[in-house]
């Protein structure tokens, strides 16, 4: 359920609204935007009387709400919700790129592909230092000495940084990252959103390989419901029987998160298609149907990467795509 106050309603009544529903044995989340207050209830609503609250001389509506996700919902907070990260932002009309290599090989590697995509535009820096693989014979991650590496990257180029977790035990390595991401794998690992929940630190939670938007917008209710209400949406691309492509990008599903939530939702079309050709006009894609920003790999040599090499595009090709990136966000504005 959401009470909608009328705008310039006296600070008293309003307190003593939330104090009377919070004795019902409610939680109250209060989202303030330019014209009105809008008051969401969490819990069993049905103690609440939704006619008299409506007759409440502040009160411009009452509405109930019938989807499960509540905090995420764009009916609790109207407005666009902003993330910044390293003084970065995201949402909102911010747009942001995010770009680096599936993993970090070396040092040479990840200082010269971050040098380069800061140079061609990119704000955020992206790369795995713990890699769930399908096969456990396949690189897994430099671990420990990856986000060691990534944290050289950042204090020589500024970028803020952001690398995938996939076991709770290693938060205190994530310390100094600015924004830890949730794999497609661990998308429902319930146990490690929760825990995450309880952080002040943005996630970027990414859509898993066969989930729907409705199960993406409850694992990111898990972490809100612990009171972390920094979160990024990934659409990376889900599972279908189409099998020339990794992955299939549901574009479809940007302009739907859109209207559902006021998270951010941002694009990964390096996974969703798992070959470096479709990067270019998938990205140009999503940028044009509204997303709020992009993950690419990118890597200084593709053909010898130790992981995802077929999905990175180069150095040269990601100034390439930038640019026609930039002249889409300049068009939509116009």
């Amino acid at each position: 359920m959401i009470i909608v106050i009328k705008n310039q309603s006296p600070e008293k009544q309003v307190n003593n609204l939330i104090s009377w529903i919070e004795s019902q044995g409610l939680r109250v989340h209060v989202s303030q935007g330019e014209y009105n207050t809008v008051i969401g209830l969490i819990g069993d609503t049905t103690r609440i009387d939704a006619e008299l609250v409506s007759g409440l001389e502040i009160v411009e509506n009452v509405t109930k709400i019938s989807e499960p996700f509540k905090k995420a919902n764009r009916k609790f907070h109207p407005e666009d919700t902003v993330i910044e990260a390293g003084g970065v932002k995201i949402g909102g009309g911010n747009f942001c790129v995010i770009a680096g290599p599936c993993s970090v090989e070396s040092e040479d590697q990840i200082l010269e592909i971050a040098t380069s995509v800061k140079k061609s535009g990119a704000l955020m820096l992206r790369g795995g230092a713990y890699k769930p693989r399908t096969s456990p014979y396949d690189f897994q991650g430099l671990k420990a000495e990856g986000i060691d590496l990534l944290m050289h990257a950042k204090n020589l180029t500024g970028m803020p940084i952001v690398t995938e977790i996939i076991n709770i035990n290693h938060l205190p390595l994530f310390e100094n990252v600015d924004i830890i991401q949730v794999g497609a794998r661990n998308m429902q690992n319930f146990e490690l959103l929760k825990e995450l929940g309880r952080i002040n630190k943005p996630i970027l939670l990414k859509r898993g390989l066969a989930n729907t938007m409705k199960e993406l917008l409850m694992s990111a209710e898990y972490i809100m419901a612990g009171g972390n209400e920094q979160i990024i949406l990934c659409e990376r691309g889900i599972r279908t029987f189409e099998t020339f492509t990794r992955n299939t990008l549901d574009l479809s599903a940007v302009p739907l998160l859109k209207d559902l939530t006021h998270l951010p939702v941002v694009v990964d079309p390096s996974h969703s298609t798992g070959i470096s050709k479709l990067v270019e006009p998938m990205s140009l894609s999503a940028v044009a149907c509204g997303a709020d920003g992009l993950m690419i790999e990118v890597h200084n040599n593709p053909a010898r990467a130790l992981c995802d090499g077929a999905q990175s595009i180069t150095l040269e090709q990601f100034k390439k795509l930038n640019g026609k990136v930039n002249k889409i966000i300049s068009a939509l504005k116009d």
